[in-house]
């Protein structure tokens, strides 16, 4: 079989969420994007399941303004490390790179994505789209050793775990843990995001829109802006700055 070509896993949702396979050769983020502009329910997850990587993209209508609305990316980045750690063996960490990168035994690993219908931080958004991304194997085509600081699961050690049953853990820990900040609020979120930071406190430098922010990683605030302190200034990124044009 092709690696371009979806395998056979069905992935299975729980009663929040609903699946649907991408078409032949299409992006889950741009199809969910579409979907999302014409009026789709929340929850919807699109997906495309390969040997060797899985794209999906899930379906939001927050009610509240964009600014507090993007702490959904920490749940996502959340519920994929405790997902991940249900499958993979003890010894792989996983580490996240803000605003949405993971890292697998402390290389690049894949990460999230986001769009909104707005990029006004103040506006309640229409709908809010957040992708994933998470490489299997490389292909064939990919020499070994030339991306050092990138890796994949079957890299580390993870080969045993099927990219259908990451996709449906996935999902279920990303709906607990939006209930912890629906009904908790962002501090054990906040907490455990933190946590596994890879960069907390360390110099640091990071490319948003094009532009190009360096300083020392000092941490969220409680909307998970990263605050970045350089010589003579604290700069606070907000997560609207990874939203995407799609």
């Amino acid at each position: 079989m092709a690696l371009s070509e979806p395998i056979d896993q069905s992935p299975g949702f729980p009663p929040a969420f609903k699946g649907e396979a991408a078409s032949d050769g299409a992006d889950p983020f741009r199809s969910a994007v579409d979907h999302a502009r014409k009026g789709t329910d929340a929850g919807l997850i699109i997906h495309r399941i390969r040997p060797d990587h899985l794209s999906a993209a899930l379906v939001l209508a927050p009610e509240t303004a964009l600014r507090d609305a993007m702490v959904i990316v920490l749940v996502a980045a959340v519920g994929f490390a405790d997902s991940f750690g249900a499958l993979a063996p003890p010894e792989v960490a996983v580490q996240f790179d803000w605003p949405g990168g993971f890292r697998i035994n402390g290389a690049g690993c894949g990460g999230l994505r986001a769009a909104a219908s707005t990029d006004d931080p103040d506006t309640e958004p229409d709908w809010l789209v957040i992708g994933l991304d998470v490489p299997f194997f490389a292909s064939s085509s990919t020499e070994p050793g030339k991306t050092p600081n990138r890796t994949t699961l079957w890299d580390e050690g993870c080969s045993e775990i099927l990219p259908a049953r990451l996709l449906e853990s996935w999902a279920r820990h990303t709906l607990v843990w939006i209930h912890h900040w629906q009904e908790d609020g962002v501090r054990r979120l906040h907490s455990d995001w933190t946590a596994r930071a890879a960069s907390l406190g360390e110099e640091h430098e990071i490319v948003l829109a094009g532009n190009t922010y360096s300083g020392q990683f000092m941490g969220l605030d409680e909307v998970g802006s990263m605050l970045l302190k350089s010589a003579n200034r604290t700069l606070l990124l907000p997560l609207t700055m990874m939203l995407e044009e799609v």
